[in-house]
């Protein structure tokens, strides 16, 4: 079971550097994930980890450069916001279509990992992570198949695999069940409150006033592992 300080992102001792990949997760998760990579391997998709544990720290510096302007805002189709249209509460909302509330990523468990097919991928291709990528057509489609197919017996699921009136479809987010669940179960508004309380994070006061509706919509709204 995850401590509070892990469950919000605040300190890194339930993390493990991934081998072969300049992330980490949590130590139970890597083995895992190593045998889905591998399975992957075998049937000509290279498996990799684009983003994986990210600190409360990290977190928050997603949520203030997107607050501020500085990071890209997208529409739930994908195509980009004008940031200086936006008032307060249509901002946050936009943030949290697509990046979490520091202290409410699931990246902060080490059980949640961002993939791509890196033998799909064009010399020079960035990858954008945005759902047209697993679509017909898209660079990781065939990835995004084989991950409906072998994800389960591997233990891992997909939080965002539809969309459930809060997080956008997320396909190339992965979450490794035996953990993750619980906890899930374990993240409360209130310990949420107290992190996001202690922090320089911009348009705080309209996040924790709103908290109790963000945390339904934005936090527990998940598909079912």
């Amino acid at each position: 079971m995850l401590e509070p300080l892990e469950l919000t992102g605040r300190t890194r001792r339930h993390i493990r550097a991934l081998a072969d990949f300049d992330c980490s997760v949590h130590a139970e998760a890597c083995e895992p994930f190593l045998d889905l990579r591998r399975a992957a391997m075998r049937d000509g998709i290279d498996l990799c980890a684009w983003s994986a544990f990210r600190s409360f720290d990290d977190q928050l510096r997603i949520w203030n450069a997107k607050f501020r302007g500085d990071r890209t805002l997208y529409a739930p189709g994908g195509s980009r916001l004008d940031h200086a249209s936006l008032d307060e509460q249509a901002l946050v909302e936009a943030i949290l279509r697509w990046s979490a509330l520091p202290g409410a990523s699931r990246h902060h468990w080490g059980t949640d990992i961002d993939v791509i097919d890196r033998a799909a991928s064009p010399p020079g291709y960035a990858v954008r992570l945005m759902p047209d990528e697993f679509e017909a057509g898209g660079v990781f489609e065939r990835l995004g198949r084989w991950l409906d197919d072998h994800l389960e017996a591997h233990g891992f699921f997909r939080p965002y695999a539809t969309f459930r009136g809060g997080v956008q479809p997320e396909p190339w987010h992965l979450s490794y069940a035996p953990i993750a669940v619980p906890a899930l179960e374990a993240l409360s508004p209130e310990l949420l409150r107290e992190a996001i309380a202690e922090a320089d994070m911009l348009g705080k006061e309209r996040i924790l006033a709103g908290l109790p509706e963000i945390y339904a919509r934005y936090v527990v709204n998940v598909a079912p592992a």
